[in-house]
This record gives C-alpha cells, structure tokens and sequence, in this order.
C-alpha cells in the first residue's frame, strides 16, 4: 500500500483489474505521465497509449517519462485538448480511458480544465469505449476553481443510462478541504 492512498492509487487499481494486453487506452489528461506511463505498462508491446493535455510543460512532462520508462514504442503525446479525442481511435475501440478533471500536480492552479470542454471529451469518450471498456475520473476541485466543473460532471454521469452504463463514485469523507472525488465506470452494453 503506498504511503498516501489517494485518487491515483484507486485509479491505478481499477486500471489495472480491466486492461490488458494489446488494449487501446487514452489518457485525456496527461499532466506530468504517471498514468500514461502506467497504461503503457498495463497494455505491453502490442498495445496503444495515447496522451493528450493542452499545456506544453504537460506534454513535455509525459513525453520525458514515456522515453525515461521505455515506452515510446507504444504511446503517442499529442499537444491537444481531451474535448478532440475521438481523433485519437474509432467508436468502439477503446478499453480504458483517464481523466484527472482539475490542475496540472505542481502547476498553476488557474490553468484547469474546463466544465463545457470536459463534458464533450466525457460524451466522447463514451462513444470510444469497446464493451466491457472503462473510464476513470478523478475530479479535483478546491479554493476558487473546479467546484462547477466538479458539480456538472457529477450530475452528468448520474444521468448515464443504466442499461448501458454502471457508476461508481467514491469519495473521501474523513479528509478535509475539498479531496478529489474518484468516478468508475463500466461499459456494460453496446
């Protein structure tokens, strides 16, 4: 167990229980490339990452930890924001999507992501994954920024159709301020 359990660790573990070998998966958030580089792990020599982040020092970042971790030949980091995504796969292709909804870690906290923008990657996003595809949202928000973005995603999912969509929303409630919010979703039907 790592020495913070946080987001990222209930992110990577979901990630980990659904993606496979030779999987596509997007990460619509890149940041500084930890969770690239983690599906870049998770989907071997003959899968495909892509990246995207609209913030130069994010693609730099990712790009440096891609090369670092040995993964270049598996992953593409593209300079563009997450709401031009289906440019990066087909409809009904993709097992994993990423989303960390907020700032860059260590960045400059009033650049960050964008409610209308997150909400057309989300629907997007939705039309890429395959059957039994998944997508992981940690929604950051705090001081004056994210809470509208937070509130607009979370009434979005909870209007997915049960059907086709299962949502599981995780929080932490015996942290304080405002703790990121981890989102799973399950695409159970095409």
């Amino acid at each position: 167990m790592p020495s913070t359990f946080g987001a990222v660790h209930l992110a990577h573990e979901f990630l980990a229980l659904n993606v496979r070998e030779g999987d596509i998966c997007i990460d619509c958030t890149a940041g500084r490339g930890k969770d690239t580089a983690f599906l870049c792990g998770l989907v071997g020599e003959s899968g495909r990452v892509a990246a995207l982040d609209i913030q130069p020092e994010a693609v730099e970042s990712t790009k440096a930890l891609i090369a670092e971790s040995g993964y270049n030949d598996r992953c593409e980091v593209y300079l563009d924001s997450h709401e031009n995504v289906d440019k990066y796969a087909e409809e009904g292709t993709v097992s994993a999507v990423v989303f960390n909804f907020g700032w860059l870690p260590g960045g400059d906290h009033n650049k960050h992501t964008q409610t209308e923008s997150s909400i057309t990657a989300l629907e997007k996003c939705l039309k890429l994954l395959k059957f039994g595809g998944v997508m992981s949202l940690s929604i950051y928000y705090g001081r004056e920024t994210g809470f509208e973005e937070k509130d607009a995603i979370l009434k979005f999912i909870s209007g997915l159709p049960v059907g086709e969509f299962a949502v599981i929303v995780s929080e932490f409630v015996n942290r304080p301020n405002c703790p990121p919010i981890s989102v799973r979703i399950y695409r159970t039907n095409l």
